[in-house]
């Protein structure tokens, strides 16, 4: 059984870039690439930043088993981690990563247990991740208002995580969540 490393962090915390920063360390990680029923965004390709299902394919993989965890985020909008991704990476030998929301990274933890470490990066503040969406220039007022609120839902699920890491310092908190995977991997 290969090792699991599952992030988790409301959007804006700054998840993305820490694990893409520690994905060029050749620490022995493959990103495990997520399935969604929402539609691709800018250059996003299928099989490269997701597997872009269509809500119906969703709901006929999640019949037949095939997820190790999923969610309904919003309505008809799923995300959910393909059991066939767990075995492709770990096939390599390598570490698999994750970048998932709170109860999907709980629920993997769940499964794996000792094999799995769960990392929930914390915004320094609600007013700072507020900033950090209005910034991307990305989603619609309606849509950062969406996010905060469940930024707030997140937040409270961060003391299940075996560590919490605060992204008050963009490479502070990378050389952290590198120190905390590399004794993982080490074990």
């Amino acid at each position: 059984m290969s090792k699991l490393i599952i992030f988790s962090a409301p959007s804006g915390s700054g998840k993305s870039t820490i694990i893409g920063k520690l994905l060029e360390q050749n620490l022995g990680m493959e990103f495990s690439i997520s399935a969604t029923s929402r539609s691709p965004r800018g250059s996003e390709k299928n099989g490269v930043e997701y597997y872009f299902l269509s809500a119906d394919e969703f709901k006929a993989k999640i019949a037949s088993g095939e997820f190790v965890e999923y969610e309904e985020v919003y309505k008809d909008r799923f995300y959910g981690t393909l059991k066939s991704e767990i075995q492709r990476i770990g096939a390599k030998g390598n570490a698999t990563v994750f970048d998932v929301d709170v109860k999907g990274g709980l629920n993997i933890k769940k499964q794996y247990g000792t094999d799995a470490l769960t990392i929930f990066i914390m915004p320094p503040s609600i007013e700072e991740l507020r900033r950090r969406l209005e910034g991307r220039g990305t989603d619609a007022p309606d849509v950062i208002e969406q996010r905060l609120k469940k930024a707030e839902y997140e937040i409270s699920f961060a003391p299940q995580f075996d560590k919490v890491i605060v992204n008050d310092n963009l490479q502070k908190a990378t050389e952290e969540a590198g120190r905390v995977v590399r004794s993982f991997l080490d074990r």
